[in-house]
């Protein structure tokens, strides 16, 4: 008995330092599979799924909260109202996140307790940008000297961290900083230390090569939106792939020559996925520069609005489908794609399924980039279109599945709420130009759908079993283009008026300032660009006050006035051949543009179309959340998301509200979702959309949520961010837990 006793005793002692014990290969704890959340995404084929079912259909309704990190408070009394837009991280035990001000944080994921935070703007000027998440990555050779790093960007940098310390990576890039233009330059005249360069999404990491997009400016200074590898132990750029081809390269014919020296954009702002097995990544590319006005890049324009695939070990392109052809309406490829299998015809497919703007899902071969469903390509309006601009004649219409939002605007679609808002509506609507989505803009302008979703940034979730969950959006757009010289004119009465009226108090009538306090803008330009003037104009800054309480529109108007945009800004030089409107163009050979461009038409900003009361001018459903099964292109369910609970109160049925963040699906037979306007979080039965639990949040969940294992305990955790589109901020990470 004594002797057995001991071997006990000894038994236990030895399970319980392997308990604790660092795992060689992970260099932590050795979780069950599907425990951690490791990757943007949850994992690196972007499925936002989790095996975890300790939470599931029969107990979710006693989700409780069971810790709270203040993310805003960490940044200080500096901090700023800026939603968060962050998808956390766990790993081992661990959960890596960014606070409103960009700073990245690590706390204990079981209680929120913090463990370390970084702030990238120190000893910096601060840039601030949308960071939707962070990296994680370990070297393989194991041992106690694992190198563990979180890489993220903030501004125009990407730092490179130790893990468990928070501390620089000393041997990446200068002191564990890289500057993300590196690897953009080419012979142009463009000064790249000048354009604005960020990445608003985590890329993918592939052995020790971490691929990355970028997010660039969508006007005529647009740095180009190459994707590159970097290498993830020393910084350096590994290769490069011209999203705008170079001479040589592959679809370099569908651009006017050398478009690549003066057009930007074609980037990867959305984020990325990858097949491991395969050693391929996948993504998609936005709208070259400009958006709404194509006059000097006529032609297809590969691989702007392209699904792609390339070799993540050398940039090597695989295959591309272009699903926006010559973009004319800022259809960016909005969400990473979702590495599904499916059974098509009997068989077994490895696929990539890419969301859209406009409400489309295209499910294409992992290998060869060929449709699973019928596609037509079909004859599109041409005309009448601006003066210069030569819109595409064919775009892509997927069949199956069908869409997940509304294609076009009809009378029938218009606002039923109220007879007011509904004549109102219908008198905006029989003065502007709607009923086919590839309508070129206009000087008239035109209603249409698709600028923020259909599919936005949040993407979407799969499950092992093929089904697809996609939040949606179902907003009217109202676009109108304006005449460059007109809208100049207009800029330098209405924008002295709007400085005069908000400024001159502080900065004087002539813009000198009085002194370091109150700072000089008549040079402003030099020292920040015009998104970072109208960042300042909205957030604030030290004893600046956020101007939220003038429109989107007007401090549009502003900036440009503060850049002296109205005395500046030079008119296109006409080239000789004239179009069917008897106007001067740019022909495709004309190498007269200087960068930055200036495009003789500009839009009138990102307006939606709202009744007098605020809400949508369309009829409901205002947002959704659809389930589809990709196996056969059809729609299990679709449910609203969100409501107005006063519209509820007055009997009205649950609408649905615009969304911004993504879902999550778990085997606990689970969706779990925030995003809508009305800040709660929700989970619904996956199998059938009910709604089974919902959360009030502090702040609007603009974000995805995340849900891993810890300490034998499964949590769900969302950023409630707040601010977006005029909440109030908020800026806390809350985690849920079963008692």
């Amino acid at each position: 008995m004594k002797y057995a006793l001991q071997f006990i005793v000894l038994g236990l002692l030895v399970w319980g330092i392997s308990a604790i014990a660092p795992n060689q290969k992970g260099g932590g704890n050795n979780p069950p599979a599907g425990q951690d959340w490791p990757s943007y995404g949850g994992n690196k084929a972007g499925n936002r799924y989790s095996p975890l079912n300790q939470i599931n259909l029969q107990n979710v309704k006693n989700l409780k909260v069971a810790w709270t990190f203040d993310a805003a408070g960490a940044d200080g009394k500096a901090g700023r109202p800026l939603e968060i837009q962050c998808q956390p991280i766990m790993v081992n035990g661990i959960l890596y996140g960014l606070t409103p001000m960009l700073k990245l944080f690590a706390v204990h994921a079981g209680t929120g307790e913090q463990r370390w935070i970084f702030d990238p703007f120190k000893n910096k000027s601060p840039r601030f940008n949308q960071s939707r998440g962070v990296m994680y990555w370990e070297s393989r050779d194991g041992g106690p000297g694992t190198d563990k790093r979180i890489l993220y960007s903030a501004g125009s940098t990407l730092y490179a961290l130790d893990a468990l310390t928070g501390e620089p990576v000393a041997g990446f890039g200068k002191n564990g900083e890289v500057d993300l233009r590196l690897g953009l330059e080419d012979e142009s005249k463009r000064d790249l230390s000048k354009l604005s360069v960020t990445s608003t999404t985590p890329g993918v990491i592939y052995k020790d090569v971490l691929v990355l997009g970028s997010a660039v400016s969508e006007q005529g200074d647009a740095a180009p939106g190459h994707v590159r590898g970097f290498d993830i132990r020393t910084g350096k750029v590994l290769w490069v792939f011209h999203t705008i081809p170079q001479p040589g390269e592959k679809g370099y014919e569908t651009w006017p020559k050398d478009a690549y020296k003066r057009i930007g954009g074609a980037n990867n702002w959305a984020g990325m996925v990858l097949d491991e097995k395969r050693g391929m990544v996948y993504f998609g590319t936005g709208s070259p520069s400009v958006d709404f006005y194509g006059g000097i890049r006529a032609g297809q324009n590969l691989y702007s609005d392209c699904i792609l695939a390339l070799n993540a070990e050398t940039g090597k392109m695989q295959w591309f489908y272009q699903t926006i052809h010559h973009d004319l309406w800022d259809r960016d490829l909005p969400c990473p794609p979702n590495l599904v299998t499916v059974k098509h015809h009997g068989k077994t497919v490895d696929a990539v399924a890419q969301t859209t703007k406009d409400g489309l899902v295209y499910v294409l071969n992992r290998d060869t980039g060929e449709s699973l469903f019928p596609v037509e390509e079909r004859n599109v309006p041409t005309s009448p279109a601006l003066p210069g601009e030569v819109p595409w004649p064919t775009q892509k219409f997927p069949l199956k599945p069908a869409p997940f939002a509304r294609q076009v605007f009809t009378e029938a679609d218009i606002t039923d709420l109220t007879p007011e808002a509904h004549a109102f509506v219908k008198e905006r609507f029989s003065k502007t130009r709607s009923g086919d989505k590839f309508m070129p803009p206009s000087l008239e302008g035109t209603l249409f759908f698709g600028i923020g979703g259909g599919a936005e940034w949040g993407g979407n979730a799969s499950d092992p079993q093929g089904i697809l969950y996609q939040n949606s959006n179902e907003m009217v757009w109202d676009l109108r283009m304006a005449d460059l010289a007109a809208r100049n004119a207009e800029i330098a009465s209405k924008g002295k008026t709007l400085y005069q009226a908000n400024c001159a108090a502080c900065h004087g009538p002539d813009r000198k300032g009085s002194g370091q306090e109150y700072p000089s803008l008549v040079d402003i330009g030099k020292r920040l660009s015009p998104p970072e003037i109208n960042a300042v104009l909205k957030s604030g800054r030290g004893r600046m006050p956020s101007f939220q309480h003038i429109s989107d529109q007007d401090r549009f108007t502003l900036v440009r006035y503060l850049m002296n945009a109205d005395t500046k800004q030079a008119e296109p030089k006409p080239a000789e051949s004239q179009d069917q409107h008897n106007a001067p163009v740019l022909t495709a050979t004309d190498e007269k543009v200087d960068f930055p461009y200036i495009p003789p038409y500009i839009n009138n900003g990102y307006t939606r179309f709202f009744d007098p009361n605020g809400y949508p001018a369309v009829k409901p459903p205002w947002g959704t959340l659809n389930a589809i099964d990709l196996n056969t292109g059809e729609y299990l369910w679709r449910v609203p998301l969100g409501e107005f609970p006063e519209l509820t109160k007055k009997g009205v049925p649950i609408t649905g509200t615009e969304n911004y963040g993504g879902p999550i699906v778990t085997a606990g037979g689970l969706v779990f979702i925030a995003a809508t306007k009305d800040e709660r979080i929700r989970a619904f039965d996956k199998k059938t959309g009910k709604v089974v639990w919902e959360y009030q949040l502090p702040a609007g969940g603009f974000a995805t949520p995340i849900t891993y294992q810890v300490g034998g305990k499964q949590y769900v955790v969302i950023a409630a961010g707040g601010v977006k589109n005029g909440h109030k901020p908020g800026g806390s990470y809350i985690a849920f837990a079963l008692p």
